[in-house]
């Protein structure tokens, strides 16, 4: 497919420069002030439109294997390539669990198979992510980004020590999942004020800065790459910020529902449940701070989807996560750059330029190189509809809500894997 995008905003070296575009046979062919007419050439045109490199969110479950009914490899892909997004992290919350080189096959042999964009697993860090003996990490450090137990914390200080010390020697990234078990008492939502109004058992912040807090030491002792997911409490902020300016390997992420919302803001309604939860005002104000900052380094959704079975029990008994990948750039253009809150280029970094980065994932715009890119169109409104997701999970905190910047097209390694146009049809 031969096509010229005009008049657009292209992100080019880390700024915006208004371009026309020429992809010509899946090669970023031109990028020129005006391309004049091409002989047989599909023009594409919009309101506002913006050319990016594929985005890259580093925090993702696909479920595939062991979780089909949830996600495959093929509808997640296809539901990141909507939200623009062409490099992802999976996590290892499977079935094999990636655990050893034997059960990581079947998880690439899924993603060979099937993925529409660059997929690269987390290989988990203790066996069966139990917290109990460490995985096989050397056997799986060629085909992983990192090793991860996310959903779960790993307990035992001794054992994450060993991690770490084994993660330095192969120069892989942990990635934890922080969160102290002893803390939790049964919650499921924010120890907070709507818990208390609302008689629900609630989950304190204590539990997940206390073990970043543990880690950040450990790290200090290994010298690890040192990654922290999807934090959400104002004390992980200063913790971070804090380790930051000591000079520890460290970074992190959140993601945009804690940006958005405070825990006055929960319905009784599965599709505002995850973990970590959505805490309070001060705690939102303190992660857009660290945004602000730089002390949060990426966003990432932890597109975790469920069936409507198991997200349909209610705000108790429904299970812990929502699905966010096809909205999350026009979530944080909606809410944080259309308000001026944080440019475009700052955007661009949050959801691009630190994870290529940190994980070595993501490209550049450059002139002869095959198209991994990403087309929105800033000014096209759309409303939020978890029916509308390619995702299999169509449970999302931002149902009904209108928001700017549509995805017009996504291309990965020169093959479009999203096109508005024809998905209209």
């Amino acid at each position: 497919m031969n096509f010229v995008i005009k008049n657009a905003d292209v992100y080019v070296d880390g700024s915006f420069i208004k371009r026309d575009v020429f992809i010509s046979g899946g090669v970023v062919s031109r990028i020129e002030e005006n391309i004049g007419e091409l002989d047989g050439i599909t023009v594409i045109t919009g309101k506002r439109l913006c050319v990016m490199p594929g985005l890259v969110d580093v925090h993702v479950h696909l479920r595939e294997p062991g979780f089909e009914y949830k996600e495959t490899i093929k509808t997640g892909t296809c539901a990141c390539a909507h939200g623009g997004v062409t490099h992802v992290c999976t996590m290892p919350n499977l079935n094999p669990v990636p655990d050893n080189a034997q059960n990581l096959k079947v998880s690439l042999d899924a993603i060979k198979k099937d993925a529409c964009v660059e997929v690269v697993p987390f290989g988990a860090i203790t066996v069966g992510q139990k917290g109990e003996q460490i995985s096989k990490l050397e056997e799986m450090s060629k085909d992983v980004i990192g090793f991860s137990d996310d959903g779960r914390g790993v307990q035992q200080d001794a054992l994450m020590l060993e991690a770490m010390t084994h993660a330095k020697s192969l120069d892989k990234i942990i990635s934890a999942h922080c969160e102290v078990n002893s803390l939790l008492n049964g919650g499921y939502i924010h120890d907070g004020e709507y818990a208390k109004k609302h008689s629900h058992r609630g989950i304190c912040s204590q539990s997940e800065y206390e073990q970043i807090e543990r880690d950040i030491e450990l790290v200090k002792k290994t010298g690890v790459k040192y990654h922290v997911c999807h934090i959400s409490a104002k004390e992980s902020v200063e913790a971070i910020r804090r380790a930051k300016s000591e000079g520890v390997d460290i970074t992190c992420e959140t993601a945009p529902h804690y940006l958005v919302y405070n825990d006055m803001d929960l319905k009784e309604d599965a599709r505002f449940k995850m973990n970590p939860p959505i805490r309070s005002e001060s705690d939102r104000i303190a992660l857009i701070d660290g945004v602000l900052d730089g002390t949060v380094d990426m966003i990432a959704t932890d597109h975790a989807p469920h069936s409507v079975e198991e997200k349909t029990r209610g705000l108790e008994k429904s299970l812990m996560g929502v699905s966010g990948i096809e909205t999350s750039f026009s979530v944080m253009y909606t809410y944080f750059v259309k308000t001026g809150v944080i440019s475009m280029q700052h955007l661009m970094k949050l959801m691009h330029d630190n994870a290529k980065a940190r994980f070595g994932l993501g490209t550049d715009i450059v002139t002869g190189k095959k198209a991994d890119i990403t087309v929105f169109d800033l000014d096209e409104k759309y409303t939020v509809k978890g029916e509308d997701f390619l995702s299999k999970g169509k449970f999302t905190p931002f149902e009904e809500k209108e928001l700017y910047g549509k995805c017009v097209l996504t291309m990965y390694d020169g093959k479009v894997c999203y096109n508005a146009e024809e998905s209209a049809k």
